[in-house]
């Protein structure tokens, strides 16, 4: 693929909404480097070598089913060839974006994934989503159906949760402090502002809003999730499968084990430390359970008054779907209750846009209602039969008929006087919107609409069914969300990081064309002994490839002296040694580097 703003595509990516679009970028595949790749082979080396005991059965078929090796980074053009084959795709995005995106891509079957990859300093964890942790981490486990459906509906009922100001707030700060840690030159003063910034976030007494709770499902499930029996559990969390440190820590005692239920959703964490407590899942049946119970618990499902004032707090397009079936998204700006606390009148700010059944009205989109849009709710006063009730006799009976003028009142108090211009009804025959000109609209001493505002649609419905996130057409809001003003910090290729970047090339050109030449070998593990001190990695793929035993010995000898000066890369560098001589050469499959 060439480096420019295409990307390759396919029926699933084809079907996506514009608003998630613009969040797909391409891979270019180009622009990883030969160290990139080397830390990509390090990593998979060792996730291979020590998750095939204690990870979930699924992990490593899977690994083969979805397109991902060791050898070398995998294309998202050779991945989606494989993972059609399960009904899923994967897009490639610039690090972390918008929670209710990125649920929805997941609810779409499409397996986002940051196309960076984390820097060899950080190769054991990075708090920045990067290929190792999507593509090693989350796709494999997709192979097994029944987790497949779980993130499925996951997403699904993620993207409908209603988000905090407070949530989006936390996501950029955690965009920001993953983009800190993974570039180069950053100080630690910044990234310590940072990480303070989050825990300051963290640390307020916030109530925790419907994302923050499917956050937490997700974080607890999908990301460090552990299955089977308590007492000795597998890992499929990708958080965990692509972290080589806590993949191991995680099963030590010193990590609290706790049987997975609803309690999870508001289990908070924090992104910046290892997790204390993991929660354990008998199989991925269990998963989708605990799932539908939360789901009961959401304004999708419970709508009302609390669920109009969450959308009002968002301050973010949000939906409401009355008893008539009618949907209105917009930016929910305000809200009259009755004695009751139920809603008897709403209002929205901006763009808004009507809909039955997730079809949005034609002639109802966001260009006809570019200033907001509001409307009474409820029952008549003193008529037992609601409107959307009554069939053609009552409607004529109570002047509810084109060309009629209509004078009524609410038993909220709210009263309406207008000439009905029309009327649009649902599949069933009941009217759920009806048009008025020359429309006054009172609440007491309060003006709601007069007639120079224009034609007033009256939306009809006794109440409040459901409110979620998003907006119930998919295509009414091309720019739902918004792209992070945080962009990624490139990183600087100096001259010296440019030559050794050289020799990491060479030495996989070796590897992969099955060249020796100990003597080349032995002349660059001592350039790199005099002029990078801190090299480990090169040194072992040098050793990996080499058949003179004495080099290796020097090499290892030499390893060995590196850990006393930099003892943080002694389980690294030991580690490496081990994979070595359990795992045996392997050249890459052409599906791994297909680009």
């Amino acid at each position: 693929m060439s480096k420019n703003n295409h990307y390759e595509s396919n029926e699933l990516i084809d079907r996506l909404p514009k608003h998630l679009k613009q969040f797909i970028k391409p891979q270019n595949y180009e622009d990883y480097t030969p160290i990139n790749q080397a830390v990509w082979r390090y990593v998979m080396k060792k996730c291979v070598s020590y998750l095939a005991d204690v990870a979930h059965e699924s992990y490593l078929k899977g690994l083969e089913q979805t397109g991902v090796g060791i050898e070398r980074i995998p294309s998202m053009y050779g991945m989606n060839r494989i993972l059609k084959e399960i009904g899923w795709a994967a897009v490639s995005v610039d690090g972390f974006i918008p929670p209710n995106a990125f649920m929805e891509f997941q609810a779409n079957k499409i397996l986002v994934i940051a196309s960076d990859i984390r820097q060899l300093e950080h190769i054991e964890y990075t708090p920045a989503p990067d290929i190792i942790h999507e593509s090693a981490g989350h796709a494999p486990i997709i192979a097994n159906p029944d987790y497949a459906e779980y993130l499925r509906r996951l997403g699904e009922i993620g993207a409908k949760a209603i988000l905090s100001k407070h949530d989006m707030d936390v996501y950029e700060a955690v965009r920001e402090l993953s983009i800190l840690k993974e570039a180069e030159g950053i100080s630690q003063e910044k990234i310590t502002r940072a990480e303070d910034k989050i825990h300051e976030l963290q640390n307020m007494k916030v109530a925790l809003s419907e994302m923050g709770q499917i956050r937490n499902l997700q974080w607890w499930t999908v990301e460090y999730g552990l299955i089977g029996d308590i007492d000795n559990p597998k890992i499929y969390g990708a958080g965990l499968l692509s972290s080589i440190g806590e993949s191991k820590s995680c099963l030590s005692n010193s990590v609290k084990k706790i049987p997975y239920s609803i309690a999870a959703a508001y289990q908070e964490f924090d992104i910046t430390k290892s997790q204390p407590q993991l929660y354990v899942t008998p199989d991925f049946s269990y998963l989708m359970l605990v799932l539908e119970e939360f789901s009961n618990t959401l304004s999708i499902r419970k709508g009302g008054r609390k669920g109009l004032q969450k959308l009002i707090d968002s301050q973010l397009i949000g939906t409401i779907e009355l008893s008539t079936g009618l949907q209105v998204s917009g930016k929910f700006s305000k809200a009259l209750l009755n004695e009751d606390n139920e809603v008897i009148f709403f209002k929205t700010e901006g763009p808004t846009a009507l809909a039955f059944r997730e079809k949005e009205l034609i002639g109802h989109g966001i260009d006809y209602y570019n200033h907001g849009f509001s409307s009474p709710l409820g029952k008549l006063k003193n008529i037992n039969l609601a409107i959307e009730d009554m069939g053609p006799v009552d409607l004529k009976a109570y002047n509810f008929y084109d060309g009629k003028w209509l004078s009524f009142e609410f038993e909220s108090g709210i009263k309406v006087e207008g000439l009905n211009v029309t009327g649009i009804r649902n599949v069933y025959g009941k009217l759920m919107l009806i048009q008025l000109k020359d429309c006054t609209v009172t609440y007491k001493e309060e003006t709601l609409f007069l007639p120079e505002y224009g034609v007033f649609d009256m939306v009809i419905g006794k109440e409040i069914v459901s409110a979620f996130s998003g907006t119930a057409d998919s295509n009414s809001f091309p720019n739902l969300y918004e792209v992070s003003a945080t962009k990624t910090i490139k990183q600087i290729v100096t001259e010296s990081k440019s030559q050794l970047e050289g020799h990491y090339a060479k030495v996989a050109e070796m590897r992969n064309n099955g060249l020796e030449d100990d003597k080349v070998l032995a002349e660059l593990f001592t350039l790199l002994k005099d002029n990078y001190p801190k090299e480990w990695l090169l040194h072992l793929e040098i050793s990996e490839i080499s058949n003179d035993e004495e080099l290796a010995h020097s090499i290892h000898n030499h390893l060995e002296k590196i850990i006393e000066k930099f003892p943080q890369l002694k389980t690294l560098i030991t580690d490496g040694i081990e994979i070595a001589k359990e795992l045996p050469l392997t050249k890459p499959k052409l599906h791994e580097n297909e680009v």
